[in-house]
């Protein structure tokens, strides 16, 4: 299998395109998804609270992106809350595996989290999903090359597995209803889910 087979990758994100502005073939990224590929494209995101973990094989240039929270209050990796960030992880490093990524050339790039509940501090969302991502990817021994995390803009994310490159474009003149209903759509979604026991780690 060459790395320019359409079938060499592993989707969650359906929402394929074509990105006219960077002239190559896009995959849009919801809260929840992920995607892996070994092709030359570009994976999109938008990120308020949530976090994108962007992993490569530094050699070969397969990469994927994942875009994720924690639910719960916790940021620590042993709370349970954290299983939600470990799945997500565990799902996108385990697909770059498969793939043929080896896990010594892996490094990652974070973006997201966020505080863009104006004046809803307290909970500090952004931050927990932050720190449970860096304290992932030490204990997990993957080298996180670059990082744009925090503050009180969500993002837009570029990530170019093949070449490793992020453009990270701040939203500051946007409204961010669209950015925060999504958000808390996901969380509302992934409590349920937790409820009924439909989560799956492994």
């Amino acid at each position: 299998m060459t790395k320019n087979d359409a079938d060499y990758e592993e989707v969650l994100s359906p929402n394929l395109y074509y990105d006219k502005y960077f002239d190559i073939e896009a995959a849009k990224l919801l809260p929840g998804e992920y995607y892996v590929t070994a092709r030359d494209m570009v994976l999109v995101t938008v990120l308020g609270s949530c976090v994108a973990a962007c992993i490569r094989d530094r050699t070969n240039g397969i990469g994927g992106m994942n875009h994720f929270m924690l639910p719960g209050e916790s940021g620590d990796l042993l709370s349970s809350s954290a299983r939600y960030g470990v799945y997500a992880m565990e799902k996108l490093i385990n697909e770059l595996l498969k793939m043929g990524a080896r896990r010594g050339n892996l490094e990652a790039k974070l973006f997201g989290g966020g505080n863009v509940l104006r004046g809803f501090t307290v909970a500090n969302v952004g931050e927990r999903n932050a720190n449970f991502a860096i304290g992932y990817l030490r204990n997990e021994k993957i080298s996180v090359v670059a990082q744009d995390l925090l503050d009180i803009y969500p993002r837009k994310v570029y990530f170019f597995p093949s070449s490793g490159k992020v453009k990270v474009k701040q939203l500051r003149n946007v409204h961010n209803d669209t950015i925060v209903e999504r958000e808390q759509e996901y969380k509302s979604r992934i409590k349920l889910a937790d409820v009924q026991g439909e989560v799956e780690l492994f």
